[in-house]
């Protein structure tokens, strides 16, 4: 069994030593599409297909990737130049419009870079003019190449420039208790940023570590509670998963004594009762649960070879029972090597939708 700070450093390590090779998702610079609402009168179908046109481009160009990471967005202005009905049988919608892309950070409202193209559309109503145009959009434009990379490089010095102010709020996040926006925060930082990634990692897996000692500590009351009003299995569960290298470990493991010697006491006198009824089978079925290393495994050890004895005698019948080997309930579980990474990104899909400082870009 691995400890909790083993598998954590041990996932450090990794995510180091890959760091400049892993497509994974979740350590590339991601940059998320955005159409604001002052694109009006765009059709729903015409939204959405400009919306995929931007991920196909981003993905492309190695830039897409998940939205819990909404810092850094491209977002699209469309001027109309000029708008005609075609005198033919039908009528058709024939626009010619430039479209502005532009690339920043939408959480602070810096512009990084933008490009323009021109399109041009035909068909039968307003929504398919939109969306021939849109179809002229060809994801590796060499624009568009020189517009990510240059927003790259920008996005790279961002990082660099405010790596330690990064490092300094999520502390100040762990500080308030707000373990997992501190995870989120540093979880964000792109593994192309050596210095900054790996100083993030080293402080994520030390929050990790916090914010799993506090919920120690909260499920002990919920445990000690939950004794109280003699819950005794719920309360057991709540501390199931903590490991010696653990600073709550000793009182967690206090509580689960406490609890597996409430169990045996209520299990042997279950058994006694059983037998005192020549029950045979029922005595077995409680004794067999009781914990080979509880308080009580010797006198139930006794009372097992006693109703062994007297079943051999009266009913002339083999009957056999064991004692229950207490099973470690404390293994970690594989998932805990992608946690950290979890922890930030459900934390960010829970968050109410980003508003985006897009004004004075176009």
């Amino acid at each position: 069994m691995k400890l909790l700070t083993t598998l954590f450093l041990s996932l450090l390590c990794f995510a180091k030593i890959n760091a400049q090779t892993t497509s994974d998702d979740s350590q590339r610079i991601v940059i998320n599409p955005f159409i604001p609402s002052q694109v009006e009168g765009l059709p729903p179908q015409a939204r959405n297909m400009l919306e995929n046109k931007m991920k196909q481009m981003l993905t492309k160009n190695g830039f897409g990737g998940t939205a819990a990471k909404p810092r850094f967005i491209i977002t699209p202005n469309i001027v109309i130049l000029t708008k005609d009905i075609t005198p033919t049988a039908p009528p058709m919608h024939a626009f010619n419009m430039e479209v502005t892309f532009y690339v920043g950070d939408g959480i602070q409202g810096t512009l990084f870079s933008s490009t323009s193209v021109q399109l041009k559309g035909v068909g039968e109503n307003e929504a398919k003019a939109y969306i021939s145009a849109f179809k002229n959009i060809k994801e590796q434009n060499p624009q568009f190449d020189e517009l990510l990379s240059s927003a790259k490089n920008k996005i790279i010095e961002y990082y660099k420039g405010n790596c330690d102010f990064i490092l300094k709020s999520a502390q100040t996040s762990a500080q308030n208790r707000e373990f997992d926006k501190a995870i989120n925060e540093l979880t964000d930082v792109p593994n192309v940023v050596t210095e900054c990634y790996n100083k993030s990692m080293d402080l994520a897996v030390n929050i990790y570590k916090s914010k799993i000692e506090f919920e120690c500590q909260q499920n002990i009351s919920r445990a000690k509670a939950l004794i109280a009003q003699n819950n005794w299995d719920e309360a057991a569960a709540y501390l199931s998963s903590y490991t010696p290298d653990m600073n709550c470990y000793k009182e967690s493991m206090t509580i689960l004594t406490q609890i597996a010697d409430h169990r045996c006491s209520e299990n042997l006198g279950k058994a006694k009762a059983a037998w005192a009824s020549l029950n045979y089978d029922e005595a077995s079925k409680y004794l067999a649960v009781i914990p080979s290393d509880s308080k009580c495994a010797n006198e139930a050890e006794e009372l097992g070879k006693e109703i062994l004895k007297r079943a051999k005698e009266v009913d002339k019948r083999e009957w056999s029972y064991k004692l229950k080997t207490q099973e470690n309930n404390f293994e970690l579980k594989s998932k805990a090597i992608s946690a950290l990474r979890d922890v930030g990104v459900a934390y960010g899909k829970n968050q109410p939708r980003t508003i985006y400082k897009t004004y004075g870009w176009w």
